[in-house]
This record gives C-alpha cells, sequence and structure tokens, in this order.
C-alpha cells in the first residue's frame, strides 16, 4: 500500500471513530506532542490531553446521532511526510436544541515513524466576511 493509501485509511478510521463518537478509537492515530490549531477555543492546543479533552467537549454537543463527513480528501506523501487537506461536515442537533449543518477546512500533517503514521499537526479554519465577522460555512460548488 502506497503512503497516500496509508494515509487515507488512517483518515477514514478517523471519520468512522468520529461519527460513532468513540474517543479512544479517534485519538489513537494521534502523536505525544500533536499541535492543534482549532477554530474554538485557545488558539493551540498541544498534547494529546488537550485535543482529547476538545473532541470530548466537542462530541458531547450532540447527545443523539449526528452525521460527519470528511469530503474532497487530497493527500500528498513521501515515505515518512505526509499531509492532507479536506473539508469537514457536520450536520446534527445540539444538546440546545438548535440544528447545525456546517463545514470547515482541515490541514492534517502527518509523520511516519517505525512503521506507523501519527498526526502530529492539524489545523482547522473558518472562512469569515470581514463586512460582517460572519464565519462563511457553505461550500461554493
Amino acid at each position: 500500500m502506497s503512503s497516500e493509501e496509508q494515509i487515507e485509511h488512517l483518515i477514514r478510521r478517523q471519520e468512522e471513530a468520529v461519527q460513532r463518537k468513540d474517543i479512544d478509537a479517534a485519538m489513537v492515530n494521534y502523536a505525544n506532542e500533536v499541535v492543534s490549531f482549532d477554530v474554538v477555543e485557545t488558539l493551540q492546543k498541544v498534547g494529546l490531553a488537550s485535543c482529547r479533552k476538545r473532541l470530548e467537549n466537542w462530541l458531547s454537543q450532540f447527545p443523539d446521532a449526528f452525521s460527519y463527513e470528511i469530503e474532497r480528501l487530497s493527500i500528498s506523501a513521501s515515505e515518512d511526510l505526509g499531509f492532507c487537506h479536506s473539508f469537514n461536515h457536520v450536520i446534527g442537533q445540539l444538546e440546545n436544541g438548535d440544528e447545525i449543518d456546517m463545514r470547515w477546512r482541515a490541514t492534517i500533517c502527518l509523520k511516519k515513524e517505525n512503521g506507523k503514521w501519527s498526526i502530529i499537526h492539524e489545523h482547522s479554519s473558518v472562512p469569515f466576511d470581514p463586512k460582517t465577522g460572519k464565519a462563511l460555512i457553505k461550500l461554493d460548488e
């Protein structure tokens, strides 16, 4: 299997774990020293514990099943470094009853050590309209 295929397999397992709200399975591919740039709270999160807490908080907003998809996944990789970018899409009902249907941009950087790929950096972002300050969460076709 090529590096790109191995990374896609890892990303799709991540996607499935999030859909099931299986936090342990979603965290298994993160490096201990992972750095995450997220769209909420602090500008960066460093380390597994911080990223795990963020995932727990995010998934707890959905009391019932929800839809989570990684769309337009693009992967580039060498033998030991890889990165991918995508649009991530979530649809669901939040615990306060509000419906959410949004996309954000995601970039993930990976490193292969001892035959195993690990996520070393992730960056999520949402563009905004500079006139209104509001997030742009719809995908232009």
